[in-house]
């Protein structure tokens, strides 16, 4: 073969690898999932692209009969709790891919749809901002944990511990992001009263408006806003104390247009009437044990949940209070569901359809994070942001992973 045949010979062999890789039949058999999660009960159908069978190893997992499978096709369904390892082979011979599935035990959970009041304190104190008269090596974010040496957790404690030590230098035990740091910062004695300070702005504590998302009626477990709380100023995800989660009663509503979001405006403050403990402040939402099950449920009996895999785009609804009627169900469409997600937080694209709570808010607004997304009559997920240039638009959490978070 000379060299001019060797040559048209690997420019054909590569654009024939090329045309394979653009395939739809190759795609779908690349892109076979590394893992699934299904509930009970629950059968999938795995797009292949190629004539596959598959093999199941482990009792929580069936595979149709042949029979009921397309070519191109396998359908699976859960059958019992536990783990199983399904392998995929083309024509049944060659080994192509092999998935891992945890199947959950049925579980029954309580939609929420409450508003309700958010408080905590932080674990150690958040430094938000500096003045410009005095440089300090602290940085916006850092979590100040001990001054020389002693625990503190709140601003008057930091300042008491500033004062006590009466020195102009400090050593200061500081969290930035996940190191721990040893840091030496400057407190000689203001000119105006003589009191030591750091030159920082910090904080101890925030409050907000949020839903709860769901009750496990078995152990009164609840989880709510299906996202971080985060300061204002800084971004980060606060650690925290202690703190609580309050009755509250929206008393007005900013509805939200293209360019700027909405919020709900509550009140709980004031009433101060304490519904449930607040415990873990994680990416995927808020968690804790809640007292006493709210007296305003659309579902008191609880709905069966749905794995993100059973999830698909088409109607929904969320439940959610924005006025004092109390938690209502408004339509909604989920518009695309995403199988990798990249921050735990938007599983799901979702518009609101409902023309009243259109009406009401313009769509999606503050406050509202946390709502429940039913789909065919499953706890499927929870609301979590608004798209700021379309307020009818927004992404939502699957309840798997909320439980996930949950432990």
């Amino acid at each position: 073969m000379n060299e001019q045949t060797r040559r048209a010979a690997g420019i054909v062999l590569s654009a024939l690898i090329a045309a394979a890789n653009y395939s739809p039949w190759i795609r779908a058999a690349v892109n076979l999932p590394d893992a699934l999660v299904l509930s009970c009960g629950q059968t999938i159908s795995l797009e292949t692209g190629l004539p596959m069978r598959a093999r199941v190893t482990g009792g929580a997992v069936q595979a149709l009969a042949d029979g009921a499978q397309r070519l191109d096709a396998i359908s699976m369904s859960a059958v019992d709790g536990g783990e199983a390892s399904v392998t995929f082979s083309l024509l049944g011979l060659i080994p192509v891919h092999e998935t891992k599935v945890s199947v959950l035990e049925e579980k029954t959970l309580i939609p929420g749809g409450q508003a309700v009041g958010v408080a905590l304190h932080t674990d150690g104190v958040l430094v938000v901002g500096g003045e410009e008269k005095k440089k300090s090596p602290l940085r916006q974010g850092d979590v100040i944990m001990s001054v020389q040496g002693e625990r503190v957790r709140s601003a008057k404690e930091l300042s008491e511990r500033i004062t006590a030590a009466d020195s102009d230098v400090v050593t200061l035990g500081v969290l930035r992001g996940e190191t721990e740091l040893s840091i030496q910062a400057s407190t000689p004695p203001d000119g105006s009263d003589g009191k030591r300070r750091l030159g920082v702005w910090v904080r101890d504590s925030t409050a907000g408006v949020g839903t709860l998302s769901y009750i496990d009626p078995q152990t009164n477990a609840y989880g709510a806003l299906g996202h971080a709380i985060v300061d204002g100023d800084t971004g980060s995800l606060l650690s925290i104390t202690d703190g609580a989660i309050m009755q509250a009663r929206i008393v007005g509503v900013t509805k939200g247009e293209a360019g700027r979001a909405g919020e709900l405006r509550g009140s709980f403050l004031s009433e101060n009437i304490q519904i449930g403990s607040l415990e873990t402040n994680t990416n995927s939402g808020v968690y804790g044990s809640i007292s006493a099950l709210p007296a305003s449920l659309v579902y008191p009996e609880g709905l069966p949940i749905a794995t993100g895999s059973a999830v698909k785009e088409g109607p929904a609804t969320i439940i959610s209070t924005v006025d004092t009627g109390g938690p209502r169900e408004y339509e909604i469409e989920i518009v695309r569901c995403y199988a990798q997600a990249q921050d735990g937080q938007k599983d799901m694209l979702i518009r609101v359809t409902d023309e009243a709570l259109i009406e009401k808010t313009g769509g999606i607004v503050q406050g509202m994070s946390g709502s429940p997304i039913i789909q065919d009559g499953k706890l499927v997920g929870a609301v979590t942001h608004v798209l700021v240039n379309d307020p009818t638009r927004g992404y939502g959490i699957f309840i798997e992973n909320m439980l996930d978070a949950a432990g």
